[in-house]
């Protein structure tokens, strides 16, 4: 995944690098309007994020339940993930360049929430094909041992896959390129062209992986459950969400051409193409997740309103001051 690549002076495209720079500053009014847009977003899911996550740490029956802890890390991992983002538009539109280290630091943790997010949602489909497809054997096979040591799996797997760009930049970089202030993308923080090629091929196998995954659970739950079985048809639309939410998730691993297309389709509206691609890839997919677990989910919407209705009766309950 790369970052959304916005600027409201210079902007660099990049393919296999850096190859143009677009000269384009975005009026006043469109610049705050934008960072308004985003800032809202973020608040907005960050804000709801917030309340199933503290769903889920007062009520004890989803602490044994490997489906909600995939969830609530899902969660956890997506706040983390806009936060960082929004945290780079702000740049771009304040500071615009910032110390090397200081943007390897934002650019790595943005990678590794976002390359976590897809291998999150396979994992949640698989479960549901175990929950559906054999469920005598899922207390078994779905412990929450497993599911903690499948978290720590996930964040390995990001691990290695980010970690190689921080040290081919360290290794074949010049010692005045860590001094310097750069326009904080993973194209201009590393680099160095075998990064970019390790990412397109990183891209392809994630893409493969995870599409696999879905396909696979999405099928034998259709044809593995039978027809009346209402928990399989809840199942299996869990799963097609979990594969729209992919899919959109999976639009930033097009990002290199997608930057290219519309750099040279809309080169007089390059960022504003490129906000409504960050907004559309970046903010809807997050924003997908308390729709599943937080409205669909029976078990962790009852919890989840008798936690907001607790907190209406409160506030009603204090009687203002006179």
């Amino acid at each position: 995944m790369s970052l959304p690549n916005f600027s409201p002076g210079e902007m660099n495209a990049s393919a296999a690098n850096v190859t143009a720079v677009i000269e384009y500053r975005d009026s006043f009014t469109k610049a705050v309007t934008k960072n308004v847009i985003v800032v809202v977003l973020s608040i907005s899911i960050n804000y709801i994020n917030a309340g199933l996550i503290h769903t889920f740490q007062k009520n004890q029956i989803f602490y044994t339940n490997p489906r909600y802890i995939l969830f609530v890390h899902l969660v956890i991992n997506d706040m983390v993930q806009v936060t960082l983002t929004v945290v780079l538009f702000i740049i771009s539109y304040t500071v615009y360049r910032i110390q090397v280290s200081l943007c390897w630091v934002l650019v790595l943790l943005a990678l590794l929430t976002t390359e976590n997010t897809p291998v999150n949602l396979a994992c949640m489909a698989a479960e549901c094909y175990v929950a559906v497809c054999i469920p005598l054997r899922h207390t078994q096979i779905c412990t929450v041992r497993r599911t903690l040591a499948l978290i720590v799996l996930i964040w390995g797997l990001s691990v290695t896959s980010v970690l190689p760009d921080l040290l081919v930049t360290l290794a074949t970089q010049p010692r005045d390129f860590f001094q310097t202030r750069v326009f904080c993308l993973r194209e201009t923080a590393f680099p160095h062209p075998d990064i970019i090629e390790k990412r397109d091929v990183t891209y392809v196998v994630y893409l493969v992986m995870v599409w696999l995954v879905i396909f696979c659970t999405y099928f034998k739950i259709l044809f593995t459950a039978k027809a009346a079985s209402k928990d399989a048809k809840k199942a299996r639309n869990t799963v097609l969400l979990h594969g729209f939410q992919v899919l959109l998730c999976m639009a930033t691993y097009t990002d290199p051409l997608l930057k290219q297309a519309l750099l040279r389709w809309f080169p007089k509206n390059y960022s504003d193409s490129m906000f409504a691609c960050y907004v559309i890839i970046q903010m809807l997919p997050r924003s997908i997740s308390p729709i599943i677990y937080g409205v669909r989910d029976k078990t962790y919407r009852r919890h989840l309103q008798s936690f907001l209705l607790c907190n209406i009766k409160a506030k009603d309950s204090v009687s203002p001051q006179t």
